[in-house]
């Protein structure tokens, strides 16, 4: 049997508030943007910040999660990355990879409290609990 390893570990800022939508199975999905930035020396000798947005999908996330992942909060994301493949409203085949989310912790001081830790693992050994999804409304955005 081969061993391989799925996972992602990601600090930054939301990009915009996250949106809920549930599916016909009455299952929550949030998804939400988060920004991490890379720097480097360039050529010239000053500093060069390069960003990078990932799109991040949380399933059966609880109401704290859903009050406060809003534009500009930062995030510690936990999760393993998923590729796929939908078509727009326009009729165009669209692919997107996106972070499929495990652990979430707020890093901002200001969070409100309650769960502060969101970590969807069905068991101690650590398998996630992660349901087939057949989204309702889907529009252009893929959740």
């Amino acid at each position: 049997m081969a061993f391989s390893l799925n996972r992602i570990e990601l600090i930054g800022n939301l990009g915009r508030d996250a949106e809920t939508r549930f599916t016909t199975n009455n299952l929550s999905v949030t998804s939400f943007s988060i920004a991490t930035t890379y720097s480097y020396k360039g050529k010239d000798g000053n500093f060069v910040n390069e960003t990078t947005w990932h799109n991040c999908v949380g399933f059966n996330l609880s109401d704290f999660y859903k009050e406060n992942l809003k534009k500009g909060k930062k995030f510690y994301v936990e999760g393993r990355l998923t590729k796929r493949d939908y078509t727009d409203k326009d009729g165009n085949k669209r692919y997107s990879t996106d972070v499929v989310v495990n652990k979430l912790i707020p890093l901002d001081s200001t969070s409100s409290s309650g769960d502060s830790n969101y970590n969807n693992n069905s068991s101690e050994s650590g398998s996630v609990n992660e349901p087939d999804v057949q989204v309702e409304n889907n529009d252009d955005l893929p959740f």
